[in-house]
């Protein structure tokens, strides 16, 4: 898979692609992960991308000509499944989404600042808008790069152990449950008798059980969703 990231801070970002599970996951080249500075295709000597919005109002808006510029030229004449812009407006990022988005060959993601981008890149370029939260960033790199990595997590071989995928929160619309190591009690706190005695349908029955409480106390909407 390959992901192609427009951003005004690609240094922001560059270390996140070469550590841990994502650094594994680009040496072993299951996924492709290419930064691209969007003040490169600017056209104005000073390699501004913003101006003031048309009616007034705070802040700047990322400039249609450096953004459109832009995207043409790393598409390219290669097909590309999805344009995602990264904004507070966006559909929410979930695992399902993200599971979806890992069976795409190739994505391209625009992470806006300012107070956004011209609204003609939205609807002539973009093809979905994707927010990781309810608050707001300072720019959606940091959120581009969340995104790519929840999407690397659903590439088969990413993972070094694929039933990590199984045990994740949200899987099946529930929190995970809790999780215990050696030693078997630490500080007069010891470890549930159930993980302890061999008995995995029991264990299994205990961590839904567990799944179970957590997501009622913690967060009852997720059980009234579909799967």
């Amino acid at each position: 898979m390959q992901v192609d990231i427009l951003t005004l801070f690609p240094k922001m970002v560059s270390g996140i692609f070469s550590e841990s599970i994502l650094g594994r996951a680009v040496e072993k080249s299951l996924i492709r992960v290419n930064l691209h500075d969007i003040r490169d295709w600017s056209t104005d000597k000073h390699r501004r991308v913003d101006d003031r919005p048309f009616g007034g109002g705070a802040g700047m808006l990322m400039a249609p000509q450096p953004v459109f510029d832009a995207i043409e030229a790393v598409r390219g004449d290669d097909t590309v499944d999805e344009i995602i812009y990264l904004c507070p407006d966006g559909e929410p990022l979930t695992n399902t989404l993200a599971r979806e988005l890992s069976q795409k060959k190739r994505i391209i993601l625009l992470s806006g600042h300012y107070e956004g981008i011209d609204q003609r890149i939205r609807d002539t370029l973009i093809t979905r808008e994707v927010s990781i939260g309810d608050y707001v960033l300072t720019n959606g790199t940091i959120a581009a790069a969340v995104l790519v990595d929840c999407i690397a997590r659903q590439i088969p071989g990413v993972l070094g152990e694929e039933n990590s995928l199984t045990s994740d929160s949200f899987n099946a619309n529930l929190l995970s449950f809790p999780q215990y190591t050696r030693p078997e009690v630490f500080r007069g706190m010891p470890v549930p008798p159930v993980l302890l005695s061999g008995n995995h349908a029991a264990i299994k029955r205990w961590r839904h059980e567990q799944q179970l409480k957590k997501t009622q106390e913690r967060r009852p909407d997720l059980l009234s969703k579909d799967i």
